[in-house]
C-alpha cells in the first residue's frame, strides 16, 4: 500500500511539531516538515527574507511551491491558522495540493483581535482548508465565528500509552503538598498571581510549589517572586519528555492560572500521571475539567484559588476516586497514538477526494 505523503507547515522548534511528526512517521506516512523556524528535528528551513517577520511567510510561498513539486505530496498540514495555515492556503492554491489546518489555540483566541489583516488572514486559511482540527469544542466554535466551515473534528493532543504506567501508585498525601506549575513564564500563564496568592501557604511550608526555569518573563518572576516568599520556589529546567513525565508523576497537585487555554495538554498529563488538577475557570480548561474530577478557581480570584489549597490541606480523603477516574478519561479520548490515527484517517479521505 502507497504511503501517504504529508508536508507539515509547522513550527520546527515546537515541542508539538516535533510530536506530531513523528508519530506521522511511525504509523507509516512519508513526511516532509517546512517549517520558517530552526528545530532540532529534520526540517526544511525556508530562507528568512527581510527583516519584517510577517513578510517572511509571504516570501517564503515560491520556496514552498518548489518543494511541493519536488516532493509532490498528497495533502499539507499546516498548523497556526493566521501563519502557516494562511501560507498553505496560498500554496493550495499555486499547487491544487489539498491543505488541513491544525488550530493551536491563540491563533484564534488572540491573534485575529490583532488588526484587521490578522483577521482576513485566519479567515482565509480557515476557508479554503479542506478540513479544521481542533483541540477543543470551544476552539472550534470560536473559529467558526471568524468563518462558519462545515469539516471539522475535536482532537485532542493525549498522552502516549506508554507514558500511562507513570500513573501515581500512591495517593498519599502529606504537608508539605508538593505542587508543580508547568506553565513557562509568560504573560497569559499569571504564574505570579499564583505565588501572591498562596504566599502564605509556602512562607509556612504547608505547600512546596516547583516552577520552570523557562519563559520569556522568567527572571522578572524570580526577581518578583523573591520579593513575595524569598527563596522558598523551586525550579526545573526543561526536560526531555519521558524525564519529564516521570518528573512531574512525582508531585501531589498540578497548578494552572492561565487566562486563555484551549484544551492544555499539561492538564491531560497531569490526570494521567494522577496529580489531583487545580485551575483556572477559564472556557476551554472546563472541557476537561469540573467540581466532579479536580479543582476550579475563579480566574484571577486569589482567594478563591486559596480556599481551594485550605481545603485540600484539611482533606483526610486522598481523592483515590477522582484519580483513577481521571486516568480513565484519558484512556477514554486522549492516547496520542489513537489521535493521530483519527487524523490520518481523515487526510486518507481528503485525498481521496470524500471530504473537501
Amino acid at each position: 500500500m502507497k504511503s501517504l505523503k504529508v508536508l507539515v507547515l509547522a513550527d520546527a522548534k515546537s515541542f508539538h511539531t516535533e510530536r506530531f511528526v513523528g508519530e506521522l512517521s511511525k504509523q507509516g506516512c512519508e513526511v516532509k516538515l517546512v517549517s520558517l523556524e530552526q528545530g532540532e528535528i529534520e526540517h526544511h528551513l525556508l530562507e528568512r527574507k527581510g527583516s519584517i517577520r510577517q513578510l517572511h511567510y509571504y516570501r517564503s510561498i515560491k520556496e514552498i511551491v518548489s518543494v511541493v513539486n519536488q516532493h509532490q505530496p498528497d495533502i499539507i498540514s499546516a498548523h497556526f491558522a493566521s501563519g502557516y495555515g494562511h501560507l498553505a492556503a496560498k500554496v493550495s492554491q499555486k499547487t491544487d495540493v489539498p491543505y488541513t489546518v491544525h488550530l493551536w489555540g491563540s491563533d484564534i483566541l488572540i491573534v485575529p483581535d490583532k488588526s484587521f489583516l490578522h483577521k482576513m488572514k485566519t479567515v482565509k486559511a480557515l476557508k479554503h482548508a479542506s478540513y479544521i482540527f481542533g483541540d477543543s469544542d470551544y476552539l472550534l466554535n470560536e473559529a467558526r465565528k471568524l468563518f462558519p466551515f462545515t469539516h471539522s473534528k475535536m482532537i485532542v493532543w493525549g498522552v502516549e500509552e506508554r507514558y500511562l504506567s507513570m500513573h501515581k501508585s500512591s495517593y498519599k498525601l502529606i504537608e508539605p503538598l508538593r505542587v508543580i506549575v508547568p506553565r513557562a513564564h509568560e504573560d497569559v500563564y499569571n504564574n505570579l498571581f499564583i505565588v501572591s496568592a498562596l504566599q502564605d501557604l509556602i512562607r509556612e511550608n504547608r505547600i512546596s510549589i516547583t516552577f520552570p526555569s523557562f519563559g520569556s518573563k522568567y527572571e522578572s518572576f524570580k526577581q518578583e517572586s523573591e520579593k513575595i516568599v524569598g527563596d522558598n520556589i523551586q525550579f526545573y529546567d526543561k526536560k526531555l519528555r519521558a524525564d519529564y513525565l516521570q518528573f512531574a508523576s512525582t508531585f501531589d497537585i498540578y497548578l494552572s492560572a492561565s487566562r486563555s487555554d484551549s484544551s492544555p495538554v499539561s492538564l491531560i498529563e497531569a490526570l494521567a500521571l494522577g496529580l489531583i488538577p487545580v485551575a483556572a475557570d477559564i472556557v476551554g480548561v472546563q472541557e476537561w475539567l469540573s467540581a466532579n474530577n479536580g479543582f476550579l478557581f475563579t480566574q484571577d480570584d486569589k482567594n478563591s484559588l486559596r480556599g481551594i489549597f485550605e481545603k485540600i490541606l484539611n482533606t483526610t480523603d486522598d481523592m483515590a476516586e477522582i484519580r483513577k477516574g481521571n486516568l480513565s478519561k484519558v484512556k477514554s479520548s486522549a492516547i496520542f497514538e489513537q489521535n493521530i490515527r483519527q487524523q490520518i484517517d481523515i487526510f486518507n479521505q481528503v485525498v481521496r477526494g470524500e471530504i473537501g
